[in-house]
């Protein structure tokens, strides 16, 4: 799995995206949802910088061979936590949980997939669910 420097807006839109792609889905809305909250504007991404990191994302999974069934059923804990650690910056942790809720909400369904990425970045950034929508 590539890395970014820490804090950077790419390693900040990695995660979001892995909540996107996480049930292995990604509808319009939630797509729809990240442009109009302005996801580039937000993590301070160059236009179009969003998409090329999920682009190397997925290139990344399908790589390291975490690409069978959902992508939350097979990517260690390790590589998990490893790209939780490049965000430690407080207010970058609750933007990305923000940006990453609504958009995971924009199809009015939360799979179980997307949840346990937003629960693992909870957990790895020591952030409760009422601390996660506040900035």
């Amino acid at each position: 799995m590539r890395s970014y420097p820490r804090n950077s807006p790419e390693a900040a839109a990695r995660i979001v995206a892995l909540v996107l792609i996480s049930d292995g889905h990604v509808c319009r809305s939630e797509i729809e949802t990240l442009h109009q909250l302005q996801i580039g504007a937000e993590l301070g991404l160059a236009p179009g910088r969003f998409a090329q990191v999920m682009h190397t994302l997925c290139e990344d999974l399908l790589l390291g061979a975490y690409g069978s069934g959902g992508v939350m059923c097979s990517v260690p804990e390790a590589t998990l936590a490893s790209l939780m650690a490049e965000v430690d910056a407080p207010a970058l942790q609750r933007t990305v949980l923000r940006l990453a809720g609504a958009a995971a909400a924009a199809d009015l369904h939360l799979a179980e997939a997307e949840e346990l990425v937003m629960a693992a970045a909870r957990r790895h950034w020591h952030i409760g669910h009422a601390q996660a929508g506040a900035q």
